[in-house]
């Protein structure tokens, strides 16, 4: 699937594409009261860009020049722009290392629980 085909409401995404725009990490507080860390990034094909929300280890692992792929995402709307998530069932995974090197990071881990917020469950902090 390319970026150009995602329209709000899709769902079971699997993309590949290039971290092309970074925001630094800041922490908000969900509904429930519980404070995250999470940051925004730009991901780029050859068809266009989309927005990404990264939550609690995906921050780390994930930089601008990555190439990464985004499995069982979904397509919601944030503030009127589309955005791409992965909830708590998708996965972001480096495909490649903005580098160059071929290492594969996995970031899925124990922190994708049930208390994975979605967007709309999201107070600025």
């Amino acid at each position: 699937m390319k970026i150009s085909e995602l329209k709000v409401g899709t769902s079971n995404v699997t993309i590949q594409g290039k971290v092309v725009n970074k925001d630094e990490p800041r922490e908000v507080v969900t509904k429930y009261g519980k404070r995250l860390s999470v940051a925004n990034i730009t991901v780029q094909d050859d068809t266009g860009t989309i927005a990404m929300s990264l939550w609690g280890n995906d921050i780390d692992s994930v930089n601008v020049g990555d190439m990464i792929e985004v499995s069982n995402g979904y397509v919601n709307e944030f503030r009127g722009t589309p955005q791409l998530s992965t909830g708590k069932f998708g996965k972001v995974k480096v495909v490649e290392k903005g580098g160059g090197s071929e290492e594969l990071t996995d970031t899925e881990d124990e922190d994708k629980s049930d208390d994975m917020p979605s967007d709309s469950d999201i107070e600025d902090a």
